[in-house]
């Protein structure tokens, strides 16, 4: 086994695997993740140099930005600057879980995720280890744990495998609960309007942007018509 690769099942790696994590990611390297979907290359949100490193590892450029994992549903107020009420019921129905939804976002943040034409993509994984690592690191660009048009990762020899020595640390979290990688939702249509008494309507349309772990069904109990239908 690599000296990189950190076994999450023994205490003793599990420590050490999050403290050397924590510390790479603050140097802007990369840390291989589990989450409930597929295994993550993750990088501070916040550091540039982080993110083209990512997108390098991965075959990327910025015209592919990283989704971003985030460690509560309070923090998608600091990161989206319009959160439609749908949104919220979202977030609660399945949050922490296998959906990402991209917004627009909050025009302060300081960081550069490649060409997201003013949004974000955001998700609150439903795996302990990475929402550990996220309560220490804050919001991480996360994208699957693969080299483009190659399958997702879902064991981190996988990960290891496709990325070597591009990552810093991996944290070995045994096989991914779903091994398939999370649907994406687009709500950037959505407009809320309220009346006096405070009624809310919604326009606009939530586009599947990827079908993933989460199916359409289960949106549609939520979200209802605001679903564009499939094609």
């Amino acid at each position: 086994m690599s000296n990189r690769i950190y076994d999450c099942s023994l205490d003793t790696d599990l420590l050490t695997g999050m403290r050397l994590a924590k510390v790479s990611l603050g140097r802007s390297e990369l840390v291989v993740v589990p989450t409930d979907t597929v295994y993550g290359l993750a990088a501070d949100a916040f550091s540039p140099e982080a993110v083209r490193a990512l997108l390098a590892a991965k075959g990327r450029g910025p015209q592919s930005p990283p989704p971003v994992l985030i460690g509560t549903v309070e923090t998608l107020k600091a990161l989206a600057e319009e959160i439609p009420e749908v949104a919220h019921r979202l977030a609660q129905t399945f949050w922490p879980g296998a959906l990402t939804m991209i917004f627009k976002s909050q025009p302060s943040l300081t960081w550069d995720l490649g060409e997201t034409k003013g949004t974000v993509a955001l998700r609150m994984p439903d795996h302990k280890i990475a929402l550990a690592l996220l309560q220490e690191t804050g919001p991480l660009a996360v994208s699957s744990a693969n080299l483009t048009g190659e399958p997702a990762a879902t064991t981190c020899q996988q990960a290891e495998q496709y990325l070597g020595d591009a990552v810093a640390v991996y944290l070995d979290g045994g096989n991914s609960p779903k091994g398939e990688a999370s649907t994406i939702l687009d709500l950037t249509d959505l407009v809320d309007t309220y009346d006096a008494n405070g009624k809310v309507t919604t326009t606009g349309k939530i586009k599947i942007v990827r079908r993933g772990a989460l199916s359409p069904e289960k949106i549609r109990s939520i979200a209802g018509d605001l679903l564009e239908e499939a094609n």
